[in-house]
C-alpha cells in the first residue's frame, strides 16, 4: 500500500465545507478554476507527489548533497522529479498569468504544495524560493529586469536564492557588512560573505539568480541602509544567453541535522573584486522589498511544517493499526487473550488524538489565513484591502510559529508511536522529525516571531485588529452554544478567548512600562497561548460544521468522519485547553525571575 501524504478527505472538508471556498473562488477573478477543476488539480498533484517525488525523499536523505571546490551537486534522484515539477509549473501555479503562472487560487496552490512538501521538503524548496525571487523582480524590477529574468525563473530554467544572513548579522539584519560600490555603468561591485543560504549553489539549473542584501558605500547605518541586488551566477549577455561566470562562489556547505538533499551554502562575493550586481528597486529600500517577500515566506514555513506533520501522522496511524503488541487492557490478566493492534491501547490512542487535534487545528488555521490573503489581494476597496492586509500581518507570526512548533511536536510523537523502531532509519518518521525542525528556526526563530507579535502586531490599528480576532472567535462560540452537544465546548472556548484578551491588555501595558523587559521575557508564552486558543477555535468551528453535516444523513464513512471532528474538538478543548488557561495565569502573575536572576547564577562557570 502506498504511503499517504495528506488526508484528502480532511482537505476537502476544510476547503469546501468549513471555509466554503467555492464562494470565495467563484468571484470572476479565477477564470477556469471552479471546484471541479480545483479538485482535479489537487488529485493530480497527489498522484505526482506519491509516484514521482516521494521516492526521492529517503534516497536523497541518505545520499545528501556533495561539495567539491565550489561545485555543489544535489542527490542524483532529485533531477527527474525536479524536471517533472518544473515542466508542470506545479509549485508556481499560483503565480499571476502575466508572470507565466496559472493564476490558481492560493487555497488550491496551498493544497498542491502541501502534497509535494509531504513528499520531499528538501526538493520543493529549490522551486519555491525561485518563485519568490521571480515575484520580487516582477513587483520591483525595471522593465528590462523583468524581461531578462522573470520568464526563465518561472519556467525553472533558472533558479533563485536569497542571500541575507552573514556571520555577524543573523536576526540583526541591520548589522550586515556586505558592501556595494556603484560603477560608472550603473552596475554595482559587491564584496562580502553570506552564510546559511538555501539553494545558493546546486546543479538543478543552468543559472542561479541571487538576491543579495548589501549596503551601498556611504549608505545609512542599520536597516535604513539596506539595498537588494540581483547577482546572477552567470552574467547574461544582451541576447539573453549566458555570459561569463560572476565572482560569486560557494565556499562551503553545512552538514545539517536534516534536509540533507537541500544545499545550505556559505557564499563569497567579490573575492576577485569582480562580483557584479544590479540594483533591485531603489537604494536603501531593500528592507521594504525584503519584508514583502519574507511575509509570504513566513506563512509558507507554516505549510512546510504542516505537510511534514501530515505525512508523519498518517504513517503513525498506519503503524498503530498494523503493529500487533500486547493484550487489550480489558483482558490484561488473561494470558491466553490474543495480542491486539497498539491503536487499541489507551496511551497510544491519547497520543494519536493529541496529534490529530494539533494537525486538524493547524490545517484549518493555515487555510483560513490563506483566505485572508486572498481577500486582501482582491478587495473591493482600499479600506477592505488594508483591513485584511493588517489582519494577515497579525496572523503571520502566529501561523508561522504555531504550525512550526506543533508540527514538529507531531513528528516527534509519531516516533513515539513507533517506539524504538521509530528512532531507526528503517522507518521514515525520524526523517520527518529531522527535516521539520528548521521550521521553528528559519525566517525568524520562535522568539523573533513572539517579539514581532508583541511589539508590532498586538496594537495594530490601536488594538482593533486584535479585537476583530477575538470577535471572530466569539462568533463561532455563539454558534456552538446553540447546538446540542457543543454548548459546553463553546463556553469553554469563549472563556479562553476572553482570558486571552485580558492577557493581551496586560502585555500591551507592560511593554510600555518599566517592566518592558519582563514583558518580552513572556512574549513567547504569550504567542503560544494565543496559538493554542486559535487551535481550540478552529476545532470548535470544525465541530459546528460537522454537526450541521450530520443532520443531512451522510453516508457511513462521512458520518464517522464528522463524529471524529466532534470528538477531536472535545478532547482538545476539555483536555488540553485547560493547560493553556493555566499558562495565561502564569503570564498574568508576571514573575520577574527570568530577568532578575544573576547571569552567573545560570551556572556553567
Amino acid at each position: 500500500m502506498k504511503q499517504l501524504l495528506v488526508d484528502r478527505r480532511d482537505i476537502d472538508f476544510v476547503l469546501w465545507e468549513q471555509l466554503n471556498s467555492e464562494k470565495l473562488i467563484d468571484n470572476g477573478r479565477y477564470e477556469g478554476f471552479n471546484r471541479k477543476a480545483c479538485d482535479m488539480m489537487i488529485t493530480e498533484a497527489g498522484k505526482l507527489a506519491t509516484n514521482e517525488v516521494l521516492p526521492s525523499n529517503e534516497e536523497g536523505d541518505r545520499q545528501g548533497i556533495s561539495f567539491d571546490k565550489g561545485v555543489v551537486k544535489v542527490p542524483e534522484c532529485f533531477h527527474r522529479p525536479f524536471e517533472i515539477l518544473k515542466e508542470g509549473r506545479w509549485l508556481l501555479a499560483g503565480l499571476p498569468r502575466e508572470m507565466g503562472g496559472y493564476g490558481a487560487p492560493a487555497l488550491i496552490t496551498a493544497a498542491i504544495d502541501e502534497h509535494f512538501i509531504a513528499a520531499n521538503p528538501s526538493l520543493v524548496e529549490y522551486l519555491k524560493i525561485t518563485g519568490d525571487i521571480a515575484k520580487m523582480i516582477h513587483f520591483y524590477g525595471t522593465p528590462e529586469q523583468k524581461v531578462r529574468y522573470v520568464k526563465k525563473l518561472v519556467t525553472g530554467q533558472w533558479c533563485g536564492a536569497m542571500l541575507i544572513t552573514e556571520p555577524n548579522a543573523g536576526s540583526d539584519v541591520g548589522a550586515i557588512e556586505t558592501s556595494a560600490v556603484k560603477n560608472a555603468d550603473g552596475t554595482y561591485s559587491l564584496t562580502g560573505n553570506k552564510i546559511f543560504i538555501t539553494g545558493g549553489e546546486h546543479d538543478l539549473a543552468e543559472n542561479i539568480i541571487h538576491h543579495v542584501i548589501a549596503r551601498v558605500e556611504g549608505g545609512p547605518p542599520g536597516t535604513k541602509g539596506i539595498s537588494i541586488f540581483i547577482v546572477p551566477k552567470y552574467l547574461i549577455n544582451t541576447d539573453g544567453s549566458l555570459g561569463k561566470r560572476n565572482d560569486i562562489v560557494c565556499s562551503g556547505v553545512e552538514n545539517k541535522m536534516g534536509l540533507h538533499g537541500q544545499s545550505t551554502c556559505s557564499m563569497t562575493l567579490g573575492a576577485n573584486d569582480n562580483c557584479i550586481g544590479y540594483l533591485l528597486g531603489q537604494e536603501n529600500q531593500g528592507l521594504k522589498i525584503m519584508f514583502h517577500a519574507l511575509g509570504d515566506s513566513r506563512i509558507y514555513v507554516g505549510l512546510l511544517a504542516l505537510g511534514q506533520a501530515s505525512a508523519a501522522y498518517l504513517l503513525a496511524i498506519k503503524y498503530a493499526r498494523e503493529r500487533i503488541q500486547g493484550r487489550d487492557i480489558a483482558n490484561f490478566a488473561d494470558r491466553s487473550a490474543p495480542s491486539v493492534p497498539i491503536i487499541s491501547h489507551p496511551d497510544v490512542r491519547r497520543n494519536l488524538i493529541t496529534m490529530k487535534s494539533y494537525l486538524d487545528g493547524m490545517t484549518s488555521f493555515y487555510y483560513y489565513v490563506t483566505t485572508i490573503g486572498m481577500k486582501a489581494a482582491h478587495a473591493k476597496n482600499e479600506e477592505e484591502h488594508r483591513f485584511n492586509e493588517d489582519l494577515l500581518n497579525f496572523y503571520t507570526p502566529l501561523v508561522k510559529d504555531c504550525i512550526a512548533r506543533k508540527g514538529y511536536d507531531v513528528c516527534i510523537q509519531s516516533i513515539q508511536v513507533y517506539g524504538g523502531a521509530g528512532y531507526t532509519q528503517s522507518y521514515p518518521v525520524e526523517q520527518y522529525a529531522r527535516d521539520s525542525k528548521p521550521t521553528t528556526i528559519y525566517d525568524g526563530t520562535s522568539g523573533i516571531q513572539a517579539m514581532d507579535f508583541l511589539a508590532r502586531r498586538l496594537n495594530a490599528r490601536e488594538g482593533k485588529i486584535f479585537d476583530a480576532f477575538v470577535k471572530s472567535i466569539l462568533e463561532t462560540t455563539e454558534r456552538a452554544k446553540t447546538i446540542e452537544g457543543l454548548a459546553d465546548l463553546g463556553a469553554r472556548v469563549a472563556n479562553a478567548a476572553q482570558h486571552l484578551a485580558e492577557v493581551a491588555a496586560f502585555m500591551g501595558k507592560s511593554i510600555v512600562s518599566p517592566r518592558s523587559k519582563i514583558a518580552f521575557a513572556f512574549c513567547l508564552p504569550f504567542l503560544n497561548v494565543a496559538s493554542e486558543t486559535i487551535l481550540a477555535w478552529m476545532l470548535l468551528w470544525r465541530a459546528v460544521v460537522a454537526k450541521q453535516s450530520l443532520k443531512q444523513n451522510p453516508k457511513t464513512k462521512d458520518k464517522v468522519f464528522y463524529e471524529g471532528q466532534i470528538k477531536t474538538a472535545e478532547f482538545y478543548i476539555r483536555t488540553l485547553l485547560p493547560s493553556t488557561m493555566g499558562l495565561m495565569d502564569g503570564i498574568l502573575d508576571g514573575s520577574d525571575a527570568a530577568m532578575a536572576i544573576e547571569e552567573a547564577a545560570f551556572g556553567g562557570k
